[in-house]
């Protein structure tokens, strides 16, 4: 079935929203109920991320593609999966789908709408962490697509709750939920001054990715030929 772009368009913010509430949402109940635990809290929100996102790619895929990230959206545009005259309104819901969601978790839990992080994330380390983090989303989704596309939501929660341990950054891979993190002072924020390094890296790793597909791609071709 074929959906409008306005439908898909809608899945991508509902999707990236809820999302969020899944992200700053379990930080707050983890950060409330672990007791000053870190690592806890950590594994609460690592888990119920990895869980939010194989439900919702699940529930949306079929749909939008459930994209609900802008760099996956560049890296499918750039592969010919979704036209260049959809990224513009891709990107925009999902990036007023995180800050929606973001508002809710808060909501939720008796927070202000927004209100600024001051949760330090900055250096080289986390930076890079950043690159690593994205570059390995995007070869799972594009691994996985390729030959077991029904295992794509499984395999992208299980590498984003991974990710949240093995990166000194806590694997955010996505510009929009980055940006959106830096609205909130909580468990799971991020300083505004340190989104846009994170952002940079995460596009970085975006283009990276592309070429090294690329790469992998062609022997193929030539062999087909």
């Amino acid at each position: 079935m074929n959906f409008t772009l306005r439908s898909r368009a809608a899945v991508e913010f509902g999707g990236t929203a809820f999302l969020l509430m899944a992200v700053v949402g379990s930080g707050i109940m983890a950060e409330r109920l672990a007791g000053g635990n870190v690592a806890l809290a950590l594994l609460a929100n690592s888990i119920a991320t990895g869980a939010a996102l194989v439900a919702l790619i699940l529930a949306l895929g079929p749909i939008s593609g459930a994209h609900f990230n802008p760099a996956v959206t560049l890296v499918d545009a750039m592969q010919g999966g979704i036209a260049w005259t959809e990224v513009p309104f891709y990107i925009a819901m999902q990036i007023a789908g995180a800050f929606g969601g973001v508002a809710a978790a808060h909501l939720m839990f008796g927070l202000p709408i927004f209100f600024v992080s001051h949760h330090a994330r900055s250096g080289r380390a986390q930076i890079g962490s950043e690159f690593i983090a994205t570059f390995g989303l995007l070869a799972v989704i594009w691994g996985c697509a390729r030959v077991h596309s029904q295992a794509v939501a499984f395999a992208v929660g299980a590498y984003i709750a991974a990710a949240y341990w093995f990166t000194s950054s806590t694997s955010f891979a996505n510009p929009a939920v980055t940006l959106a993190r830096a609205a909130s002072d909580t468990f799971a924020g991020i300083r505004p001054a340190d989104a846009l390094p994170f952002v940079v890296a995460q596009l970085a790793a975006a283009l990276a990715a592309v070429a090294s597909f690329r790469w992998l791609a062609s022997p193929a071709k030539q062999e087909e030929q």
